[in-house]
């Protein structure tokens, strides 16, 4: 198990861009942090691992 934005899940051996694209996410609009630690763009192939908590957070545009 895993811990996405507070939310305990089960995710296999998914990496960060395949649960981006399944959640739909488009990832040049978010950052994502994995245990406190932020995962740079050219990461986003890396493992979700179990115990991992990671924090997603979108970008949004207006004024």
């Amino acid at each position: 198990m895993v811990k996405i934005n507070g939310e305990r899940l089960d995710v296999g051996e998914m990496s960060v861009l395949d649960f981006l694209k399944k959640d739909g996410k488009n990832p040049q609009r978010v950052a994502v942090m994995i245990n406190g630690e932020i995962l740079p763009k050219d990461s986003y192939d890396r493992v979700i691992n179990d115990g991992d908590e990671v924090d997603i957070l979108g970008f949004v545009g207006g004024g």
